[in-house]
């Protein structure tokens, strides 16, 4: 794929995400990161994991997040630059935020942060501070998130260009901290500012969150039915941005008001409009698990695809040789043996010229079945190319290594393979070698004797298997 491809394949994934198409998101990233593999785009790859990061936590899927944040890290630490870096940094403190480990999001806020500053990236180190004072709120240690908010404000004030939203966003927190600290004449003259700015006719979920903390304020100092207002204008809003999340909450403050105020109809009609919400939300997260089902099973296939050979099913050369180096690598390590079979159909270029290609395909596709039905779940076995096969065995001797070779030998030979009423016979002829006595670190070292003694098999007459240099 040419470099203006993979630029135009970010493109179409960003716009994706941002319409929300998770699952063609997903599929497309993986796309890009096998093309940028191929041609050591790094880039490209940070893109494609950058995205699966933020797709995969859009959809729930909280453990594919945190793997593919795994890979983006691993390769972000020997290709990545310092914004890459941050990226790692803001999706770490997400996921750990969504499993409320509030201890590593607060860690992982701080490293952020401090390489915002050095990057001078204050927008990022704004929603540092802001982010910190929103755990520190979860913590109720209010003092501590009113200091974090005001310097975030600062950060914020230094972002060039500048960007008013920005500020307001850090705003919200202080003045909740305010709230939380009773001190409600600098919180409500804040609210009162925020809430006349016009840059929120331009951010409609912000003028919901400006509502809703004036319906806290009200609600703090006792003021019911002032509250009840201010929540019922955050709920127009919300409706409007359609965040159900947001709605629940404020539907339940309002649930709460009415029952303060004894309002017994408008309690009633609140509480079949809450009932209402939660099917909205019970057919989201069923939607929403639906999805990570689908987009598993898609992602499976798709991964099966790129592993497998067309024609017989099983694994292929690229897979074969990816595994088998890191069976070889822990063998090493433990002082295991790995056995390494391979073999071919004799005379299969004769048996193509007189039977046809076609015929050909149909041998080469019942010789893996028969293999495969006397291999182990853990043996590796995969179509090498042509009509070569390799097999990887771990945790047994050379010498049950050969037996295994003779009854591949002998289940091959006993196939019954016909044409036009004639039995077709097919054999074949087998190497087999071990790592221990031929001191193999990497597959290319091992199928290379095995192949010498497969070849050393055909030259001593074929339909036999070959274990000696």
């Amino acid at each position: 794929m040419l470099k203006e491809d993979l630029i135009e394949l970010q493109r179409k994934i960003s716009i994706l995400r941002v319409e929300g198409k998770y699952k063609e998101t997903i599929e497309n990233c993986y796309e890009l990161i096998e093309s940028g593999e191929q041609v050591k785009d790094y880039k490209s790859i940070l893109v494609g994991y950058m995205n699966l990061v933020a797709s995969y936590y859009s959809i729930g899927d909280i453990e594919a997040a945190f793997s593919s944040l795994e890979i983006y890290k691993e390769i972000c630490d020997k290709h990545g630059d310092g914004q890459d870096i941050l990226f790692s940094y803001n999706s770490l403190f997400l996921l750990y935020e969504y499993n409320k480990d509030l201890d590593k999001a607060k860690n992982t806020l701080e490293k952020s942060i401090a390489l915002g500053k050095e990057l001078k990236k204050y927008n990022i180190v704004s929603n540092g501070y802001s982010n910190y004072s929103h755990i520190c709120m979860m913590e109720e240690d209010y003092t501590k998130a009113l200091e974090m908010a005001n310097i975030g404000l600062e950060m914020a004030k230094l972002h060039r260009p500048s960007t008013p939203i920005l500020e307001l966003r850090v705003k919200l927190n202080i003045a909740k901290a305010l709230i939380e600290l009773k001190d409600f004449e600098s919180s409500k003259s804040l609210i009162v500012e925020m809430i006349n700015d016009s840059i929120l006719d331009l951010f409609i979920r912000e003028k919901a969150n400006c509502y809703e903390l004036q319906g806290y304020w009200y609600s703090k100092q006792q003021l019911y039915s002032q509250a009840f207002q201010s929540f019922s204008q955050a709920k127009e809003f919300v409706e409007i941005s359609n965040d159900i999340y947001l709605l629940k909450s404020i539907q339940e403050e309002r649930c709460k008001l009415c029952e303060l105020l004894g309002d017994i109809n408008s309690a009633y009609k609140i509480q079949k409009e809450y009932i209402s919400l939660l099917n909205d939300i019970s057919k989201t997260e069923l939607a929403q698990a639906a999805l990570k089902l689908e987009i598993k099973y898609r992602i499976d296939s798709m991964k099966k695809r790129a592993n497998t050979d067309y024609l017989t099913g099983i694994y292929n050369r690229d897979y074969m040789e990816t595994t088998a180096n890191k069976f070889l690598k822990c063998a090493y390590k433990n002082n295991e043996s790995i056995i390494c079979i391979v073999f071919d159909i004799d005379n299969f270029k004769a048996i193509n010229d007189h039977y046809g290609h076609l015929f050909g395909d149909e041998v080469i596709k019942k010789v893996s079945v028969a293999c495969s039905s006397i291999l182990r779940e853990i043996d590796l076995f995969a179509r090498f190319g042509g009509d070569e096969f390799v097999i990887i065995l771990k945790g047994i001797a050379l010498e049950n290594g050969e037996k295994k070779a003779e009854q591949i030998l002998k289940t091959v030979r006993n196939l019954n393979i016909n044409k036009e009423g004639k039995k077709i016979p097919i054999t074949i002829s087998i190497g087999v070698t071990d790592n221990l006595t031929c001191a193999a670190l990497y597959f290319n070292e091992l199928f290379n004797v095995a192949d010498l003694r497969l070849y050393r098999a055909k030259n001593s007459g074929r339909n036999r298997v070959c274990a000696v240099n």
